[in-house]
């Protein structure tokens, strides 16, 4: 992304977009019962007070009435039809890492396979955006954790530590690039969770090749252990390699997520909060997604940068649009065009 030399004043930035994944589904419910909504009215309340709180994007998980996070199709198009009748401005992005089955399939419902996750592209009534993670990688949540950052929660348990410092994020070719057609025949836009700058190139290339066609969208993940770490100079470079075109939310872990907010929000750039990434205000002193929320929302209103409602929403991450062809793409984004047959040097952008 270009800076120039009034980049940084409010008054020439975008509203805030303000993304909150307030269901946590890594959690138990004893973890912060304070927080974590269970019964079906108490998950579409959380978005409700989310949205009224300045959030205009849902990251969306659900849970079982045990408490447990729930991989059954009919209880999110129960969630999504719910939600969007009580908060019909709020822009509904479903996680994509989670699994899905049809009720009744048993055991297979435990396994994250390719065929499974291709179900969210039916869901019904249609989410506004699905998550989509790019390559294959490590996906160790745990390695970032200091000292009192899981007092208290279940990741206390070493069964389920272990589990969590081992988990892998399955999404090689054979996944996104048959998710990115099935989600465009369906109208659902996807957004791309990048961990690193070479899941960035990986995009340009789908970009380049015709196989995404559309806005880009996309969080920077920095929560460590196979994803980008919490060193300033690796956000810098990843907002420097992302197109001018691009849309561009802040994510960290635990209590790295207020200073990365804060950065992102002087830049421009967009953020997300939520129990998701975050439990935490001071040292050992909880917050719930809501205060998260108006944190940032001080935050932005102490820089001067307003925060986007749900139609502005919708309007910056163009819910929505799609392009037609790989130079409407590369043209939208920002990015040179293809190189022509025998062409040698970089190709020049061309503006209308």
């Amino acid at each position: 992304m270009h800076f120039l030399d009034d980049s940084l004043l409010p008054e020439n930035q975008e509203k805030l977009v303000i993304q909150v994944a307030p269901y946590g589904p890594q959690w138990l419910p004893g973890d912060f019962p304070e927080d974590i909504p269970v019964s079906m009215a108490d998950q579409v309340q959380k978005a409700v007070d989310c949205y009224n709180a300045g959030a205009s994007v849902l990251h969306l998980h659900c849970r079982e009435a045990d408490g447990q996070g729930s991989k059954r199709l009919s209880m999110f198009n129960e969630m999504i039809a719910r939600i969007r009748d009580a908060c019909p401005k709020m822009v509904i992005q479903v996680g994509g890492s989670i699994s899905f089955a049809p009720e009744g399939e048993g055991e297979k419902a435990k396994w994250l396979d390719y065929d499974t996750r291709h179900m969210l592209a039916d869901l019904d009534p249609r989410p506004d955006q699905v998550t989509i993670a790019i390559n294959t990688g490590q996906m160790n949540i745990m390695e970032l954790m200091l000292d009192g950052d899981i007092d208290g929660t279940c990741l206390t348990n070493p069964a389920y530590a272990l589990a969590y410092r081992d988990l892998v994020s399955e999404a090689g070719p054979a996944f996104y690039l048959e998710h990115l057609k099935r989600l465009r025949t369906s109208g659902i836009q996807p957004h791309f969770m990048l961990a690193n700058i070479t899941q960035l190139e990986t995009v340009e290339r789908l970009i380049r090749k015709g196989a995404y066609q559309g806005p880009l969208i996309l969080n920077y993940v920095a929560i460590g252990g196979g994803a980008s770490g919490t060193h300033p100079a690796d956000l810098i470079e990843f907002v420097r390699r992302t197109p001018d075109g691009a849309v561009l939310t802040i994510e960290s872990i635990m209590r790295n997520v207020l200073p990365f907010n804060t950065i992102a929000i002087a830049l421009g750039l967009h953020v997300r909060v939520g129990i998701e990434d975050n439990i935490w205000g001071r040292k050992g002193q909880r917050m719930t997604s809501v205060q998260q929320i108006e944190q940032v929302v001080r935050i932005a209103n102490e820089l001067g940068r307003a925060v986007a409602d749900g139609d502005e929403a919708r309007r910056i991450y163009q819910i929505g649009d799609w392009y037609q062809s790989t130079d409407e793409t590369l043209r939208k984004l920002g990015l040179p065009p293809n190189r022509e047959v025998g062409q040698r040097g970089v190709s020049v952008r061309e503006y209308a």
